[in-house]
């Protein structure tokens, strides 16, 4: 078997015949899995879980929206089944870069998991710390965690980690951009040495290759896309466009594309908020979230978007990563993101599990690096819609005034023949009037007269 096949890059035709009947999990897992409304494993589904269940370590390395989730939530339903939890000493633990990452993975556990009886806490902030004690000191098969929060239960003395077989470090990429790679060294010191450990991320930058050769052992490295590479079923295009305009050409856009549900990406939490009550007041189902947002209003906007209550949602890029949400037929990055890899992950919320998705991201001349960094990173040239519109550009009807008008205009600018030309070096012809400058009615404030 090829490198390529070994490490996904290339599937063999028999892996589209497989069932998760053929991975070796549970009847009552396999049976919580139909239920679900799932047949057929995606590729690092189909690869990871009978390596996990044959207790190997694992880098994986997908997008999101490949059912990375539950590639390790499914395996580990089955291997915790066998055993008992102690107090504040949990037997799994699942570090996520933020809560909403966290609870989506609560949500897998409960959902993959009914069949079993698994205890489960979140550790995450924003929500009581005396209600997860409490929750920790019944013990609990899975800890789903925050690696802020963990730290600040480890150092109260309220968690025990000697317990832990087997280690979860998701979106590690992602971990390492908020800082989060020093709270996780310490960690898996502090865990056994003998324990099992996943690690999955979008990307392989070289902090996370030392994290993973300090920390893992012999693991398979399963790859089933190239990092950093944009989802083919997602139609992409740029729109320029001047920034005074974006909000008239959002809704313009909106309503012309049929969108059903779509997330609106902003580069900060005060343009979230501005644009939220722009689309309110013009009459759209909208929500937002943002980092300034409490956990349970941030949770009651993603309940409210999932059950089509509101069906457009912008958000920071705190959602920008892991955000499964079924049927998200556009994504809109009302603000060119900064970060390449994270152009990535925002149109990742659409196109999921086989689906055709939509992309449009505005921009503006600033914008230019940016694109240029993104197109070099995905390998593909996005295709443009529309040109700049400036704010002072005249409309078409002011901008061909009448011929008659241009006609006088052009006689009373003509010489007469017996008329002297001027001696000496003549000016230049005025240049053409360039439509960068005002063209438009004089404003009242220069409309004075300076006295002599």
């Amino acid at each position: 078997m090829s490198a390529d096949v070994q490490a996904g890059r290339f599937l063999p035709l028999y892996w589209n015949f497989m069932s998760f009947a053929d991975l070796g999990l549970s009847d009552e897992l396999l049976n919580a899995v139909t239920a679900a409304g799932y047949d057929t494993p995606t590729p690092i589904q189909a690869q990871t879980i009978p390596s996990v269940l044959m207790m190997r370590d694992i880098i994986g390395i997908a997008q999101t929206g490949t059912g990375k989730t539950a590639s390790f939530v499914l395996p580990m339903i089955d291997i915790l089944a066998h055993g008992r939890a102690r107090a504040r000493m949990p037997r799994s633990l699942i570090l996520e870069p933020t809560r909403e990452l966290a609870a989506q993975v609560a949500e897998n556990f409960e959902k993959y998991g009914v069949n079993h009886k698994l205890s489960m806490a979140l550790l995450i902030g924003g929500v009581s710390m005396g209600d997860q004690v409490k929750a920790l000191e019944k013990g609990v098969d899975v800890l789903i965690a925050t690696p802020g929060r963990l730290m600040d239960l480890f150092e109260r003395g309220n968690i025990l980690l000697n317990g832990c077989e087997l280690l979860v470090i998701d979106e590690a990429d992602r971990m390492l951009d908020m800082g989060f790679i020093p709270d996780i060294e310490h960690i898996c010191t502090k865990l056994p040495s003998n324990r099992q450990t996943l690690l999955f991320s979008a990307t392989m930058p070289p902090p996370i290759k030392k994290l993973s050769d300090k920390f893992l052992s012999n693991p398979k490295y399963i790859e089933v896309a190239r990092p950093a590479t944009a989802n083919i079923n997602i139609e992409q295009k740029l729109v320029e466009v001047a920034p005074m305009k974006k909000r008239e050409v959002l809704r313009d856009l909106i309503r012309s594309e049929d969108v059903q549900t779509a997330i609106i990406f902003c580069n900060r939490k005060t343009t979230v908020r501005e644009l939220n009550k722009s689309l309110k007041r013009h009459g759209f189902r909208s929500g937002e979230i943002h980092g300034d947002i409490d956990q349970a209003s941030r949770l009651k906007e993603l309940d409210a978007f999932k059950s089509g209550t509101i069906n457009l949602l912008v958000a920071s890029d705190v959602a920008a990563r892991g955000l499964d949400i079924k049927g998200v037929s556009h994504v809109f990055n009302f603000d060119a993101p900064w970060h390449p890899d994270d152009y990535v992950h925002r149109i990742g919320r659409t196109g999921r599990a086989g689906a055709k998705g939509k992309a449009f991201t505005f921009v503006s001349r600033e914008d230019a690096e940016h694109i240029e960094n993104i197109e070099k990173l995905i390998g593909l040239k996005i295709e443009r819609l529309g040109r700049p519109v400036r704010e002072s550009e005249p409309s078409e009807k002011a901008a061909k005034p009448e011929r008659k008008v241009r006609e006088k205009t052009e006689r009373q600018s003509k010489p007469r023949k017996d008329e002297p030309k001027p001696k000496g070096k003549q000016a230049p012809a005025a240049a053409k009037e360039s439509d960068e400058g005002w063209n438009g009615p004089l404003p009242d404030f220069l409309n004075f007269t300076i006295a002599p």
